[in-house]
């Protein structure tokens, strides 16, 4: 389960990552995308240079370019439900080496 939440996230980061850059990069460089979908992660995301797998570089670098977008999804690998991890939204799993696994 962990292996294909790690995979499902280096395939839709990306995917993500376009989206936002195409529609609300002006917004963001101006800081005026919407927030209201946010839930509440403020933690910095860990530095992308820590990892020696370019997939997981590339998710965590995604991850730190738009923080927003990720805080308002929920992750499906279920860290939200689980006792030791109880992360707020899938930008969550960026502030730790939770999507590197």
């Amino acid at each position: 389960m962990k292996r294909f939440s790690a995979a499902l996230a280096l395939i839709i980061l990306p995917v993500l990552l376009m989206a936002a850059v195409s529609e609300g990069a002006q917004k963001a460089l101006t800081g005026k995308y919407d927030q209201s979908l946010r839930k509440g992660e403020t933690r910095a995301t860990l530095d992308p240079g820590m990892f020696p797998d370019a997939r997981v570089k590339q998710a965590y670098k995604v991850a730190k370019e738009i923080p927003w977008v990720l805080d308002s999804i929920y992750c499906f690998c279920m860290c939200k439900e689980s006792p030791t991890f109880r992360h707020k939204s899938l930008l969550s799993c960026y502030v730790d080496n939770h999507a590197s696994v």
